[in-house]
């Protein structure tokens, strides 16, 4: 039987977990938060909403197998340069690039996730009267955050001021927004943007 998703995506069966001993990982038990910002953006784009992409990553191929000609295998390659930040596109008039990361501990977000040079192509698009912000997935609670870009620079600049190197799950509670996840689309973070551009 051919089923699927009201997205256009086919249905396929979960697979039957097993324990750790026969060789399963359990880290895919759920999406994860980069297919799930994807199924959102291609749910922006069909219904009009908004058009954000995922950056490609420059590379640079060095070498290439052809083990056979209907098949190339890339044996060896290079980043050509730093990237930026994960997704852009723009959103009612409004240039959007966000970042997105997750993280395993449980009580902070850890500022060693970040490039200086993200922060500072973050702080960039900010000057630029952009909307830049950060998405952070904490794994251990399958809880997800919008923090503003303006906020990530503070935090940052605070570190290299010599305090923390990391924030507190409390501080992005205090000034980020809580995503829930849905159905369609799983993570409406443009509905916080919303917010912001109210306010």
């Amino acid at each position: 039987m051919n089923i699927r998703y009201p997205n256009g995506r086919k249905y396929s069966k979960p697979q039957k977990e097993t324990t750790a001993k026969k060789g399963i990982e359990y880290g895919k038990r759920g999406m994860t938060l980069e297919e799930d910002l994807n199924s959102t953006n291609d749910y922006y784009l069909r219904q009009g909403i908004a058009v954000i992409h995922k950056k490609p990553t420059p590379v640079q191929i060095v070498q290439v197998d052809y083990p056979k000609r209907s098949s190339a295998v890339i044996k060896e390659a290079y980043f050509r340069q730093p990237s930026t930040t994960d997704y852009n596109g723009v959103y009612k008039g409004y240039y959007i690039d966000f970042e997105a990361k997750e993280t395993k501990n449980k009580t902070s977000f850890p500022l060693g996730n970040f490039h200086e040079h993200q922060i500072n192509h973050i702080r960039g698009v900010l000057a630029q009267a952009g909307l830049a912000f950060i998405i952070i997935r904490f794994s251990h609670t399958d809880e997800i955050f919008l923090l503003e870009g303006r906020f990530l620079l503070e935090f940052w600049n605070r570190m290299l001021d010599g305090g923390r190197k990391s924030i507190s799950k409390e501080e992005i509670e205090k000034v980020g927004y809580c995503l829930p996840i849905g159905y369609q689309p799983r993570i409406d973070y443009l509905k916080i943007i919303d917010r912001i551009l109210q306010s």
